[in-house]
């Protein structure tokens, strides 16, 4: 490496979410080596016409010796609208109506998915090479690093689109990155080098290393990004402060675990108020705190309480922040301090209503502690929206599990008001690495060595998990509820399902029969 280093950071095109994971990674370096230059490029903020040109100009004009691009979405295995409409509805339009003339709609949208999707694979790995064969006629040695939420899934896939020699980053960048710049030998860190060999078996499962993270430096960030202001301009930006890295969870079809660690590492209280008031400074006041879960598991309470406790005595009082939350895992002190430090909205991802479903899956959720944690919440002055991921059609789902989680989701509502609870409606998109494509691989329904990337029809309907039995009756309630009530989707989906089916008394949905746990994991 040359001693001098000018690093570039891409972050390729995607929806304008702020981009924590490129800002973390320079702050970083920067405290580590002040005198590199850096600089970020954020294509999320460009126009689409204007990608190749504005990314052409910023190389043109910063001369780069290291390239690093941020790779966030490649699967589209999405329940709700997205980038080109919605292809949950699409899919199941062809798969489940009756109708040839809805039929045709959905096929005729389903190839717009299929070609946009692979329009957007085949446009960000030209801009990669563009970027790479621009900065080569600056530097004939310069890298090329592609990381991110998407190349982290897919790293095993992405080899075969990229330049030899591309450093391919799993998870977690910064002690690639350190090791890189310090030339030191970086093999035994979670990434490989296309053309080099191929991935270490199980790479995405080793344990990333203990970061002793420090409140990012927004002074320096803002002199290496030009369109800094583009998340500060609006007010409805939430901006992503992340005070924890790692999930302890086994949940069957959550990638998290995976990509992030079981080993949860939380970052110093006083560095979370620090990195915050720097930005409420900045006149921002809507916070999302990116962890895998805020409160992950009941020993880091304490930690989620001195967190909040030194937000209230920073004297940002008129903020509000939002949080993926095990609500398993709170109590009545942290709900008061929730509530008194601004909570605004959360998501809970119990995925089923049926304590039994919920133990298959491997989701360590009492659903009768949820229920009385959220009473908790609801009586320290909550009055906000709380989304509840539900994915229908999981393992061994039947109709008395359905019965049971439209009981438990009537129980939620009259815990926080019929209008404050948003059920979310998944059908789980089956990811690389988890329990769940080993049950898939176990029950032949996929087989070893498919693309998880394709989205050709023959694969796309296995990914989209919704098997049979029960696959046409949820296709057809889907169908029922788009055209009905498109609006609020997911409220439709549990009214037809309760219409259809009844609900069950809530004493069944919160009991489940005591089953060895051998059985348990053998289903997957």
């Amino acid at each position: 490496m040359m001693k001098k280093q000018r690093i570039l950071y891409c972050r390729l095109p995607c929806n304008p979410i702020f981009p924590i994971g490129i800002v973390y990674l320079s702050d970083h370096v920067h405290k580590l080596f002040p005198e590199t230059k850096q600089r970020i490029l954020d294509l999320g903020t460009v126009p689409p016409l204007d990608f190749k040109k504005t990314l052409k100009k910023c190389i043109d004009e910063f001369k780069p010796t290291l390239l690093i691009f941020s790779w966030r979405d490649i699967q589209i295995y999405a329940p709700v609208g997205g980038r080109s409409g919605n292809p949950l509805q699409n899919a199941f339009e062809v798969y489940y109506s009756q109708n040839i003339f809805t039929r045709l709609r959905g096929a005729l949208g389903g190839l717009r998915v299929v070609k946009d999707y692979y329009s957007e694979l085949w446009r960000n790995v030209n801009l990669i090479k563009l970027g790479f064969r621009q900065a080569q006629k600056y530097h004939s040695e310069v890298r090329l690093i592609v990381g991110g939420g998407a190349a982290s899934v897919f790293y095993e896939q992405v080899q075969y689109y990229l330049p030899h020699g591309t450093i391919v980053s799993v998870g977690e960048g910064e002690g690639l990155l350190q090791k890189l710049l310090s030339n030191k030998d970086f093999s035994n860190e979670r990434c490989y080098v296309i053309g080099e060999g191929k991935p270490r078996e199980r790479l995405i499962h080793e344990f990333p290393d203990p970061l002793y993270k420090t409140a990012c430096n927004y002074d320096y960030i803002e002199t290496i990004w030009d369109e800094f202001n583009y998340y500060f301009e609006e007010s409805d930006f939430y901006i992503g402060v992340q005070t924890k890295r790692g999930c302890p969870h086994n949940c069957c079809y959550c990638v998290y675990t995976v990509v992030e660690g079981k080993q949860v590492r939380i970052n110093p209280v006083n560095e979370v108020v620090e990195e915050m008031s720097q930005l409420y400074k900045r006149g921002i006041r809507n916070f999302w705190f990116t962890d895998a879960q805020f409160i992950p598991a009941r020993k880091f309470i304490k930690d989620a309480e001195e967190l909040l406790e030194a937000i209230i005595k920073s004297g940002m009082t008129d903020i509000n922040w939002a949080a993926y939350i095990r609500a398993d895992n709170l109590t009545p002190r942290l709900c008061d301090l929730m509530v008194k430090t601004g909570i605004s909205y959360f998501e809970i991802g119990i995925t089923s209503g049926s304590q039994e479903l919920v133990r298959k899956m491997r989701m360590g959720y009492n659903l009768k502690t949820v229920l009385q944690n959220c009473r908790y919440l609801k009586d320290a002055g909550f009055n906000s929206l709380v989304s509840v991921n539900y994915s229908f059609n999981v393992i061994d789902e039947t109709f008395d599990t359905i019965r049971q989680t439209i009981a438990y989701h009537r129980n939620l509502e009259e815990i926080f008001g019929k209008d404050n609870v948003e059920p979310a409606i998944f059908f789980i998109g089956l990811q690389p690495h988890t329990h769940l494509e080993e049950y898939a691989f176990q029950h032949k329904i996929l087989k070893p060595g498919y693309n998880p990337m394709s989205l050709m029809p023959w694969t796309a309907r296995k990914l989209l998990w919704n098997p049979e039995p029960l696959g046409s009756f949820f296709g057809e309630v889907c169908l029922q509820a788009w055209k009905k009530n498109p609006n609020d989707f997911g409220r439709e989906v549990m009214n037809i399902l309760e219409y259809k089916l009844g609900k069950s008394k809530i004493e069944q949905a919160l009991s489940a029969p005591i089953v060895s746990k051998n059985k348990y994991l053998s289903q997957v």
